[in-house]
């Protein structure tokens, strides 16, 4: 048994708009059920640390595995008091994920703890991996002198998708030109919203929501190749 921690953010303000933001739950809600039934031990870590706020436009009961993580009283509990990226050892980590959520994109770039952990992740051969705008943590992480990106196949939220869900002007910057100002080689799908894995040297990261099981997956299976 693998221990994966997946990263939240703790930021709920979307920009000047007044609206809430936070994570986005099926993918925290999907990976976390991949990784369980994969066998692993699954932690949650958030910037700031305590309680990770859930962006309220997220919250689909009626997908069964986000009603799942939604009741289950021991997820419940880690999210409301989540790590802060101090608390965790990173040689302890098989793995790190960032769930995505437009919250990410103002507290998970630069973070200077969560940047060491998940470069300390990356140093001692963990996978690194991320979706939708959870690579926002990744565009600045430097292992041996270069950034973690360059010339890695990697994607992320594109930038067709921010503007066609109108927060272009929103968000702090657009992450698929980040991406690839860090030297990533980025792709996307044919079309907005569908799914998109990209698997690189123990980096795996997703497009949107509908590429996180993908990711997850994809983690599980670098994971059982080294037992």
């Amino acid at each position: 048994m693998a221990r994966i921690a997946i990263v939240l953010t703790s930021h709920d303000q979307l920009g000047s708009t007044g609206k809430s933001t936070g994570y986005y739950l099926p993918e925290a809600a999907h990976a976390w059920r991949v990784f369980r039934d994969a066998g692993h031990d699954v932690v949650f870590v958030s910037p700031k640390g305590g309680a990770a706020p859930l962006d309220p436009s997220s919250r689909d009961r009626n997908d069964p595995v986000n009603a799942q993580f939604l009741d289950d009283p021991d997820v419940q509990r880690a999210v409301s008091t989540t790590l802060r990226p101090t608390d965790v050892t990173p040689s302890d980590l098989a793995a790190i994920f960032f769930a995505g959520g437009h919250g990410t994109m103002w507290d998970f770039r630069g973070h200077p703890e969560l940047s060491r952990l998940a470069t300390d992740v990356a140093r001692t051969g963990g996978v690194v991996s991320a979706v939708c705008h959870g690579p926002a943590a990744l565009i600045d992480l430097e292992l041996d002198g270069r950034k973690l990106v360059a010339d890695q196949p990697v994607t992320g939220f594109s930038n067709d998708e921010e503007a066609a869900v109108g927060l272009t002007s929103v968000v702090p910057f657009l992450l698929e030109d980040a991406l690839r100002a860090s030297g990533g080689r980025y792709s996307k799908a044919a079309t907005n919203f569908g799914a998109h894995v990209a698997v690189g040297t123990n980096l795996v990261t997703g497009q949107n929501p509908a590429s996180t099981k993908g990711v997850a997956e994809a983690v599980t299976k670098l994971l059982a190749q080294r037992d």
